[in-house]
């Protein structure tokens, strides 16, 4: 997987198959639009030469659907070179008195539309959803599921792989840059994982996947670092149970071993104990253990409510 960290994603997404982006227009719309709409589903740009709004659109529209990689269909057409059209589509309840316009077709009905230009996450939310309704998904969408099924089976490499993928395909997604960090810790690579923290989009540094594996890493690195010293903080403990830095020690080493459920229940005693200790720094590391072991974790729920319990008592 060394290949993984350090590509350039390509901006255009998987191949493309033939005639998934066309130019239509009235004599080929019920080809082009209607009847293919009952295989997959069609969007259908409905722009003007004199339109600057639609020079915009319309390739953040084709970026999309490259994207979809043959599971959605793109028509474009030119309303002031198919008025008769426009005056038919009026008819049947689809007016066009302002351009760019997005109309989504499926099995032969108007879906779902859009006006004006939309930035391309928005575009991108469109077509998810015009997808869901047509019973499928994006390809990204399937590439993060099989690669979240890989790290829940054991196989942190396999994972890494198919995130880099998603990766090349989307290089703003979120998800996929947290998945990546997670597989390279999984793996004990610990500066890779530094390596990709820091070449996540500055917009998507509070993404929650991207904050998770932030805290994730950080805590590894504390971890290495605490596990050397494992048997020194239990003796400590041993001669004094009341030497909170031992204990917090102790939960960073238990922590990085993967033993959550001990790791948290030495913070939490910390808290039963001296709840404000060096400015709540129990409450607030198990909070950073929280966001790293993500909402998935049952050991992250069982202990928020025993943090709760604690905090209100």
């Amino acid at each position: 997987m060394d290949h993984i960290i350090g590509q350039t994603p390509p901006g255009d997404g998987a191949a493309l198959p033939a005639g998934m982006i066309v130019d239509g227009d009235q004599k080929t719309f019920m080809t082009d639009v209607i009847e293919a709409s009952r295989t997959m589903p069609v969007l259908v740009d409905f722009w003007a030469t004199w339109c600057e709004p639609c020079k915009t659109l319309t390739p953040t529209l084709e970026k999309v659907v490259k994207a979809a990689a043959g599971r959605v269909k793109l028509v474009k057409i030119d309303i002031d070179a198919n008025q008769a059209l426009v005056r038919q589509l009026a008819q049947l309840g689809l007016p066009l008195q302002s351009v760019p316009t997005v109309a989504a077709f499926w099995q032969g009905q108007i879906a779902d539309m859009f006006q004006g230009a939309q930035p391309e996450s928005e575009v991108k939310r469109f077509v998810e959803s015009l997808l869901k309704a047509a019973g499928g998904s994006m390809p990204a969408a399937d590439l993060l599921a099989e690669a979240r099924a890989a790290m829940e089976a054991g196989d942190p490499e396999g994972a890494g792989e198919l995130f880099s993928a998603l990766l090349q395909q989307e290089p703003e997604n979120g998800d996929a840059w947290g998945g990546l960090i997670r597989s390279l810790l999984a793996l004990g690579r610990e500066q890779e994982a530094a390596d990709a923290l820091a070449k996540v989009p500055e917009k998507l540094a509070e993404h929650a996947e991207v904050s998770g594996a932030r805290s994730a890493l950080m805590l590894a690195q504390e971890g290495r670092k605490a596990r050397s010293q494992l048997d020194t903080y239990k003796a400590r403990l041993e001669a004094d149970p009341k030497d909170h830095q031992a204990r917090y020690d102790l939960a960073t080493a238990l922590n990085a071993m993967g033993e959550h459920e001990q790791a948290a229940e030495a913070l939490l005693e910390i808290m039963r104990r001296d709840r404000k200790w060096n400015e709540e720094a129990a409450r607030l590391q198990l909070l950073k253990f929280f966001e790293a072991w993500g909402s998935d974790d049952p050991v992250t729920g069982t202990a928020r409510r025993r943090l709760s319990s604690i905090l209100f008592s």
